[in-house]
């Protein structure tokens, strides 16, 4: 059997903010939902300047720790959980989600967000995660961050604002790069 070359990507802005959200894309419970928080940032270039027309999607467990395996993920029905989220980041490079905070997928692991970047000028998506900061053991326990310098582990921490929610910023290059994940032989 030979083995398949696989096709390069392509850049593919700056149509997104046109192409793909879609209605309440950034909401993956409505705001003001009991046990509901904000998850916030802003996806900055090498140069630290804001990028202008980015997708940010996340994928998460719920408040439980479980990993929805519901449908449904594009058609927000105000009660249905889904885990999935998209937001076009717009002129100032600002992401915003309502969403819970996610609980552990298995007992001791630390809580986390998956993230998907998509910018013009990339080639191919970018994947990482953002982790909540409320736990000090569990993080340090964690497979990934106790895998990476600690400098570059802090990357993937989100602050705690005042009002509950998360603040985390992307880095795509540059000093204080957030730290993105290779799936390297994933897809064959």
């Amino acid at each position: 059997m030979s083995k398949l070359t696989p096709t390069p990507g392509q850049t593919v802005g700056p149509f997104y903010g046109f192409a793909l959200p879609y209605a309440k894309d950034r909401e993956l419970l409505p705001p003001g939902t009991p046990g509901s928080i904000r998850l916030q940032g802003t996806v900055y270039d090498g140069a630290g300047h804001p990028v202008p027309d980015a997708i940010v999607e996340i994928w998460q467990a719920d408040a439980e720790g479980q990993v929805p395996q519901r449908t449904g993920s594009l058609v927000r029905d105000g009660y249905t959980f889904t885990g999935f989220g998209r937001c076009a980041v717009g002129n100032t490079g600002v992401f915003t989600f309502t969403t819970v905070n996610p609980g552990p997928t298995a007992a001791g692991a630390a809580p986390f967000i998956s993230v998907v970047v998509f910018a013009r000028g990339l080639m191919n998506r970018l994947f990482t995660r953002v982790y909540l900061p409320d736990n000090e053991e569990t993080l340090a326990a964690d497979p990934l961050l106790s895998a990476l310098d600690p400098e570059r582990r802090r990357t993937l921490l989100a602050r705690r604002d005042p009002d509950g929610g998360l603040s985390w910023d992307i880095r795509l290059q540059g000093e204080d790069e957030t730290v993105f994940l290779d799936f390297e032989g994933a897809a064959q």
